[in-house]
């Protein structure tokens, strides 16, 4: 366990490193303590609605986030932003690649629809990470009953 939070850790630390120049001017901190109230929080909420996430930090080129799950999301793909998955509670089938159905761009170039033919699925549980590059389409299958969270690095690449 220990090796999985140190391998988590050290991926987190760099992918924010690449990008510590342009944002050297402000230093935050979220205790461990404070990150768990605000997912426990966010799971009294994410119960009635399917989900429900916030905003630790907005930086130059980051977003620190946390999301909680409790039924599946549909799918997306984001032209300009990689996201980094940190899985904190629970588990969740990510299926990644292939064709997103009924799919509709924005302006902003983020792309959302109801699912994902033709991608390659996985199981991810607490302990986690995951990178999915811009371009990407992914998206999470929360089995009935169950409850997943994450700490998520939205890291801007254009």
């Amino acid at each position: 366990m220990k090796k999985t939070i140190l391998v988590a850790c050290l991926g987190l630390v760099s992918v924010l490193a690449t990008h510590a120049q342009s944002n050297s001017a402000k230093v935050d901190y979220f205790s461990a303590q404070e990150i768990q109230k605000q997912l426990a929080d966010l799971d009294a909420k994410a119960q009635p609605s399917g989900g429900s996430g916030s905003t630790l930090g907005e930086y130059a080129n980051h977003q620190l986030k946390l999301s909680v799950r409790s039924s599946s999301g549909g799918a997306e793909m984001h032209a300009h932003y990689a996201d980094v998955f940190y899985v904190t509670q629970g588990k969740a089938t990510l299926i990644t690649g292939g064709s997103i159905t009924n799919a509709k761009t924005d302006d902003s170039g983020e792309t959302k629809g109801n699912e994902i033919t033709g991608g390659s699925t996985r199981v991810i549980s607490v302990g986690d990470v995951v990178n999915i590059p811009p371009g990407t389409p992914h998206q999470l299958k929360i089995a009935q009953g169950t409850t997943y969270s994450a700490i998520v690095i939205k890291v801007k690449t254009q």
